[in-house]
């Protein structure tokens, strides 16, 4: 890659042309992100994951750009229509847009109106009217009729001339460039109804006559109008006045007031209307679709990696309930390493008997293996299997509630069939929900982060990114934690930096040829996992029952003797140095410096000798839903509520308060404070407490708030948006994606709740 960049981008990321360098190097060796970030923090000046990411995909970017101008450049010559400024103009292109409108005018074409025209020799009139010079115009253009060429008569020579001009208007880079800044500042999102689909798009009715600024308007609505479109119940526009648009072109090549000035006014009306607005659109359509998929992928992103990195219980012995109805209650034992010990199913909604014998076996079973823990899906009948496992009272007993969005996708997968082929979907199912109680990343990584049912439009946003974008996150979070060698699947092998699916299966072989690794070491002798892969990998892997205690912990095995020195020198083993504090206190780092490791590192070994493999993840906490609501009719206005947050978006937050519906939060409602972004105010998996606001039991809506006093809307929070803005930004609600029965139906993004403040005045009269 061109050093030239590395400027460019250090000035876009406000860091150092060496940070940049360094990194890029690191990268182009093969690094990972995460490995980058943890153990190259000398190199890189401490760069986070989000930096160094910024900085690959960055750089990813130019060279896909200077892919493209050496294509550019190729074509030229071999058209023989290189120049020296030609050259040095493509050369200068900062950006995909510049460099194909320099390109535009030598692009080859399919036949065009004004190729015709070229054809028929009408090029030279062309040229003379776009010229400044005097002539006289009929006269000179009736020498261009040809009934051969079927130019029959003047009007059709100025109609010939007017499309060749028309081409080089929409082919002016400089024009195009204006006209680009002028879309992108004060063009306007512009959808009106299809006659006679209203009743087809009713959840889109938020749209039937909408009209926004497009540098303004928010991922979720560019998302739910392109869909609407796309479902075609809606045409979309994406322009400026139009006025505006000719008056910017017309200023630019119309250079005089006469009859020859009248045929390029026509040529340039003619350009903007046939050529330059529907390309610009396009652009403009293309640029606010990646801005709004940038958007909704970090939402995404965010949500995903809050939910990985929720608070594990750890190793217990567990009972999985995945609930239901007719089909009865999928009960699963699971020992304290997450392996099936036992399965069944229980009827306890099927009439008092079945109840009776449900409640003796949950008991007997609970008793027989020693359960410490239940974990209840919150899926269709979640709070009646809750009630009945509550009632028994069993001691010594956790009982939880667990999200089980994606587990019918992993029940029914190719990981899951290999894992239980003697089991069905309904046993595999239970087993994921009780293994997501006790350590909900490494259950998780087995499902495709799209299914979890954290996202926001994630079925429209760009899918490699989309993918590019969550294995990233999925990949930060277990490198985060740190994965235990001898215990860990495949699947959470593979999120491991360095390994990849195919190393990540050939440690799960020799592990089960060789038996539990001794050592890190021992993963040399892996097949095909060369001194790269170790490198990147080994620091994040763990050997609980190693002999050398820096196994077991985050250091890396290229600082093993860094830190055997460090404990020689005190006089002390390593075993000794990691348990006790008052040795490590008596280090002096300083004499540690060296120009490979630096104080960033000394640092993090010094913290990982203190707590050697600390989970970063919060300690688990137990949650209890209200009692005696379980259904969204038992909800009224004024009630306060516990509740779970499900899912973040950019215009609230969703959360379970355990009636098989979440209810939305709206972004104005999440603080007593003006709140610009919800995730800074609320996580994934984040215990809150709601008030109802509105129960709509038709639409299954339910509007909640997090404010002290949600009711008064006398002093809206300060800055924070009101009356037909808030009502804008209602209309982008999205409910939480549900992936297991009909537990939460997906509601569209666009649908309205009409002006809030509206509401809550007259919710206010009520209640008081």
């Amino acid at each position: 890659m061109s050093r030239k960049y590395f400027l460019k981008i250090a000035e876009e990321l406000a860091i150092s042309q060496t940070q940049v360098a360094n990194t890029a190097e690191l990268l182009d060796e093969g690094a990972t992100v995460p490995f980058i970030a943890r153990y190259r923090k000398e190199q890189t000046g401490t760069l986070d994951e989000v930096a160094i990411a910024a900085i690959r995909d960055r750089m990813e970017q130019l060279r896909e750009l200077d892919k493209r101008r050496e294509a550019i450049l190729k074509s030229l010559k071999e058209q023989e229509k290189l120049t020296d400024e030609l050259e040095a103009a493509v050369m200068a292109a900062e950006t995909m847009s510049q460099l194909e409108d320099i390109y535009l005018p030598y692009k080859p074409k399919r036949r065009t109106r004004a190729t015709i025209a070229r054809e028929k020799g009408l090029e030279p009139l062309a040229e003379k009217i776009f010229s400044e010079e005097q002539f006289t115009l009929e006269e000179f253009a009736a020498s261009f009729i040809d009934g051969e060429k079927e130019v029959e008569d003047v009007e059709q020579a100025l109609a010939g001339a007017r499309d060749i001009i028309a081409e080089w208007v929409n082919e002016d880079a400089d024009a195009r460039a204006d006209m680009r800044e002028l879309f992108e500042k004060e063009g306007r999102f512009v959808a009106r109804v299809i006659t006679g689909k209203e009743q087809e798009g009713e959840k889109y009715k938020d749209y039937f006559d909408w009209d926004e600024d497009i540098k303004s308007a928010p991922s979720h609505r560019v998302l739910a109008m392109r869909r609407a479109e796309k479902e075609l119940i809606i045409t979309l526009e994406s322009s400026p006045e139009e006025g505006d648009a000719l008056y910017s072109l017309e200023n630019r090549f119309v250079t005089r007031q006469d009859a020859v000035g009248e045929q390029v006014t026509l040529a340039v009306r003619d350009s903007y209307r046939r050529l330059m607005k529907p390309s610009m659109e396009t652009e403009v359509r293309t640029t606010t679709k990646q801005r709004a998929d940038e958007e909704a992928i970090r939402v995404f992103r965010e949500n995903l990696a809050q939910l990985l990195m929720a608070s594990p219980m750890g190793q217990k012995r567990v009972m999985g309930i995945d609930p239901g109805y007719r089909t009865g209650c999928k009960v699963v034992v699971l020992d304290a390493q997450g392996k099936l010990e036992d399965h069944t199913v229980i009827y306890p909604t099927n009439g008092a008997f079945k109840k009776q014998e449900a409640e003796a076996v949950l008991l007997a079973w609970c008793e027989k293996y020693n359960v410490e823990a239940i974990a209840i899906g919150n899926g269709t009948a979640s709070r009646e299997t809750e009630t009945l496992v509550r009632d028994l009272k069993i001691p010594n007993t956790t009982v939880v509630v667990v999200n089980e969005s994606g587990a019918s996708v992993y029940s029914a997968s190719e990981v899951a069939r290999k894992e239980f082929p003697d089991h069905d979907i309904t046993v595999r199912g239970a087993v994921s929900i009780g293994r997501r109680l006790m350590d909900p990343l490494a259950e998780l990584v087995k499902i495709d982060p799209k299914s979890i049912g954290v996202g926001q439009y994630q079925h429209d946003v760009d899918q490699f990114q989309l993918k590019k974008g969550l294995d990233d996150t999925v990949s930060s979070c277990v490198n985060a934690v740190g994965v235990e060698l001898n215990t860990a699947s495949k699947e959470l092998l593979t999120y491991v930096s360095g390994l990849g699916p195919s190393l990540a299966e050939n440690i799960i072989q020799y592990r089960n040829e060789h038996g539990a690794f001794a050592s890190r070491a021992d993963l040399k002798n892996v097949p095909r996992l060369g001194p790269k892969a170790f490198e990147q990998a080994a620091g994040f892997l763990r050997v609980r029952d190693a002999k050398n205690p820096l196994d077991r912990s985050a250091v890396h095995p290229e600082r093993y003797k860094l830190v055997q020195q460090m404990a020689k020198d005190l006089g002390v083993s390593v075993d000794q140095l990691m348990s006790d504090a008052e040795s490590r206190q008596r280090i002096d780092l300083k004499k540690y410096v060296s120009e490979e490791v630096g104080m960033p590192t000394l640092e993090d070994i010094m913290k990982e000798l203190d707590k050697p493999g600390r989970d970063p993840r919060e300690k688990f906490e137990i949650f209890q839903f209200a009692d005696g609501i379980s259904e969204i009719e038992h909800l009224k206005m004024g009630m306060k509520l516990p509740g779970i947050v499900t899912n973040i978006t950019a215009f609230g937050a969703f959360v379970d308060v355990g009636v098989h519906q979440d209810g939305l939060v709206h972004v104005s409602h999440l603080s007593d404070q003006f709140v610009d972004d919800p995730a800074k105010v609320v996580k994934v998996a984040q215990k809150v407490e709601v008030t109802v606001m509105e129960v709509d039991i038709p639409r299954k809506r339910i509007s909640l708030s997090m404010k002290a006093d949600p009711f008064n809307t006398d002093k809206p929070a300060r800055g924070q948006k009101s009356g037909r803005n808030r009502q804008q930004e209602n209309r982008g609600r999205q409910q939480s994606n549900d992936r297991r029965g009909n537990r939460r139906p997906q509601r569209e993004e666009s649908s309205a709740d009409g002006d809030l403040q509206a509401k809550l005045a007259m919710l206010k009269g009520k209640f008081k």
